[in-house]
């Protein structure tokens, strides 16, 4: 993935609706890359207008953890206005005409760009930091998955903003919006993704001496996104927050041990 000859993953085959996440990585596909010309060079053609993919089937496929190289990935619900800098790279080529992550076909002539955690269909905005230049895509991809990279543009997208011969560039991607819409309204603009918060509760103490040696434990151990809380009521409670979907407390628990702590929304 990524320019070139750089890394290429397989991510999960989903089999409630059979959309295989690709990740801008598919080795091999039945859609035609290119017509060779004279010297062996192939010519690529923009593919057309496609028909967005905008399901519930195929939201509930790709918002679920996903794993690569060993790593785990949580797709997240957002809301407009959230923002995130980080360094942006470009895909061109090698994936032109192959499925993306959520089964549309990659165009590299569309302003379409992958990320590993936003919700398809997501209006971004991204900056380059280092001209000033700016392009709006729609996400349906996943990737990049190289450490400090934040979002993969098309090559289209990548050449608007005057980064296609360096690489990469330091970015600021926008949230504008959800379903391929940008958000034109008030409402619209302080709409919200989100689905909340979760809790894992890993602890009920009817002294709250107890309940902190079990925050603690538990921080001496977690992974730097999670914290531990302590809720009093009837009894002090503690909570692992800090889970953006119920599938990432899920996980959690599963690969922990927590068996039967129980997941808290709010």
């Amino acid at each position: 993935m990524l320019l070139g000859n750089s890394l290429k993953v397989s991510l999960v085959l989903v089999a409630t609706v059979g959309v295989l996440f690709t990740g801008c990585s598919q080795k091999s596909s039945t859609y035609s890359v290119g017509t060779p010309v004279s010297g062996g060079k192939k010519v690529f053609k923009p593919l057309g207008n496609q028909k967005i993919k905008n399901s519930k089937a195929m939201h509930r496929a790709t918002m679920r953890p996903y794993k690569i190289a060993g790593k785990w990935y949580y797709p997240t619900l957002a809301k407009v206005g959230d923002e995130q800098r980080g360094i942006a790279s470009w895909y061109g080529p090698n994936f032109h005409a192959k499925k993306t992550s959520n089964g549309e076909i990659y165009d590299m002539y569309a302003d379409t760009a992958a990320h590993k955690t936003l919700p398809m269909n997501t209006m971004v905005r991204v900056d380059n930091l280092e001209n000033g230049k700016s392009i709006v895509v729609r996400i349906n991809d996943r990737g990049p998955f190289v450490s400090g990279r934040i979002i993969d543009l098309s090559n289209k997208s990548a050449h608007e903003i005057d980064m296609v011969r360096k690489g990469t560039a330091k970015v600021k991607v926008t949230v504008l919006g959800f379903h391929a819409k940008i958000a034109q309204t008030k409402q619209e603009r302080e709409e919200t993704a989100t689905v909340g918060s979760y809790y894992i509760q890993v602890g009920a103490f009817s002294r709250l001496e107890g309940a902190k040696i079990t925050k603690r434990k538990f921080e001496t151990a977690l992974e730097d996104r999670y914290h531990v809380v302590i809720k009093s009521t009837d009894l002090n409670r503690v909570f692992i927050a800090g889970f953006r979907s119920e599938d990432e407390a899920r996980d959690y628990k599963a690969n922990n041990g927590l068996n039967s702590a129980m997941i808290i929304a709010e």
